[in-house]
C-alpha cells in the first residue's frame, strides 16, 4: 500500500474511531450472519491458538473468535492509533491477556513463529489489486500448514449492473437507519477509499497462491466471508 493511501486510510478511520464499533452494526445490513458465519470457520485443534488480525480496528472480529478459543494468543496490526486504542479498552475490560497490538502496514508484516490463523475484516477492499494478490501469497507463507485464512469482506460486482444493485441495496438500508446525516455523508466519504475486486477474481488469487479448499462461504449483495485453507 502506498504511503498516500496509508495516510487517507489512517486519517479516516481515526476520525471515526470512537463511533465505528456503534455505527458498524447500522452500516452492514448483514451484520449478525457475516461476523458469526466468519468467526465460525475458524476451527482449530488446540486451546490457545496464534491469531492475526490484519487491519484489525476496534478488535471487533478478534473479539468474537475469543468466544469460542478464550486462550487464543492474538495479535492485531492496524494503521489507526486510535481503532487500537478502542482494541486496547475492549480486551481490557474482557481481561483477555495474549493480545499483542502493532501499529503498521500489514502488506509488510512478518513474524518468525507461523500462526494457525489468520483472519481480516472490512479492510483488503482498501488495497489495490496487485497488492492483494500479493498479499494473499504473504498469508499464505505467514500460516502454519492445516492453517486457515478467513476474508469477511466487500468485494465488486461482476458487472456493473450488479455492482450498482448491489450499492443501491446498500444506501437504502442505511438511510432507514437512525444514523445522522453527517453519519451517513462520512460512511459514503469513506467508500470513496475502496477498491473492490470481484469474489471469482480473488477467489482466484487465493488458489494461486497455494491455497486449498478456497470458497466463499457467506454472501450477502457485495458483503462476503471466504475461507482457504493452507495444506
Amino acid at each position: 500500500m502506498t504511503n498516500n493511501a496509508n495516510h487517507q486510510i489512517l486519517t479516516k478511520f481515526d476520525e471515526i474511531a470512537q463511533k465505528y464499533d456503534s455505527q458498524r452494526r447500522k452500516l452492514i445490513p448483514c451484520f449478525d450472519d457475516f461476523y458469526n458465519t466468519a468467526a465460525s470457520l475458524v476451527q482449530l485443534d488446540q486451546q490457545a491458538p496464534r491469531i492475526l488480525d490484519l487491519g484489525a480496528g476496534t478488535g471487533l472480529f478478534s473479539s468474537y473468535i475469543l468466544r469460542s478459543y478464550p486462550e487464543a494468543r492474538l495479535t492485531l496490526i492496524d494503521l489507526s492509533t486510535g481503532m487500537l486504542d478502542i482494541a486496547k479498552e475492549r480486551f481490557a475490560e474482557t481481561g483477555a491477556s495474549e493480545v499483542t497490538y502493532h501499529l503498521g502496514d500489514y502488506s509488510t508484516f512478518e513474524d518468525g513463529e507461523p500462526y494457525d490463523a489468520i483472519i481480516s475484516s472490512l479492510s483488503i477492499h482498501h488495497l489495490e489489486d496487485e497488492a492483494k494478490q500479493a498479499l494473499y501469497a504473504h498469508i499464505f507463507h505467514l500460516l502454519k500448514p492445516g492453517g486457515v485464512f478467513v476474508n469477511a469482506d466487500q468485494v465488486l460486482g461482476k458487472t456493473p449492473f450488479l455492482d450498482g444493485l448491489y450499492r443501491s441495496d446498500w444506501v437504502a438500508k442505511i438511510e432507514a437507519t437512525d444514523l445522522s446525516p453527517e453519519a451517513l455523508q462520512a460512511a459514503y466519504e469513506r467508500t470513496k477509499l475502496d477498491k473492490m475486486a470481484p469474489l471469482d477474481t480473488q477467489l482466484g488469487w487465493l488458489r494461486d497462491s497455494g491455497f486449498s479448499d478456497v470458497d466463499c462461504v457467506y454472501k450477502s449483495y457485495n458483503f462476503v466471508v471466504m475461507l482457504a485453507r493452507k495444506i
